[in-house]
């Protein structure tokens, strides 16, 4: 299923809803990496290693050594469209190397939630990276229909394809 998916470069993203001034869209991204679960495992769950692929990251701060568990929290600064911000992370859920589930808070009461589901596949991984997240209204609204559409999903899409080189190479 993961080969299809990955060899098609599914990706869904609802366009953000507007409602009663909030902002919500959901990215849904699916990628074959030619790695462990374990592997690819070490690499996303290290916050000090968000640079090496993530794409909107600037940098982290307060984060623990080493893989986070269930429980860990820390800052990270990201740049999607226009000036940087800063997310509040908690890592919610955790049952490596398969899932982590994870709860963001920005500013101007904004949220995120993202969940990473690795499967093995025929040697490799088959990483599903979902993230849904609201704006709320007022000034932030009309910046925040402006990254919740087509740069929140070229930032995934691009940080994927950065994971991907990064553990093939």
């Amino acid at each position: 299923m993961c080969a299809k998916r990955a060899k098609l470069g599914t990706l869904i993203t609802n366009p953000p809803q507007i409602t009663k001034g909030v902002v919500m869209a959901k990215v849904e991204e699916t990628i074959r990496i030619e790695a462990s679960p374990e592997e690819v495992w070490e690499v996303i769950m290290d916050p000090h290693r968000l640079g090496d692929w993530v794409t909107a990251h600037r940098e982290v701060e307060g984060a623990p050594d080493g893989e986070l568990t269930q429980g860990d929290s820390f800052k990270q600064k990201l740049q999607v469209v226009g000036p940087s911000f800063k997310v509040r992370w908690k890592v919610v859920e955790v049952d490596a190397p398969k899932l982590a589930v994870w709860e963001g808070k920005g500013p101007g009461g904004t949220k995120a939630d993202v969940r990473y589901e690795l499967s093995e596949d025929d040697g490799a991984t088959c990483f599903d990276y979902f993230n849904s997240f609201e704006l709320p209204g007022g000034p932030l609204s009309s910046v925040g229909s402006k990254i919740a559409g087509a740069p929140a999903t070229k930032q995934a899409r691009d940080s994927l394809a950065n994971l991907k080189e990064l553990l093939e190479s």
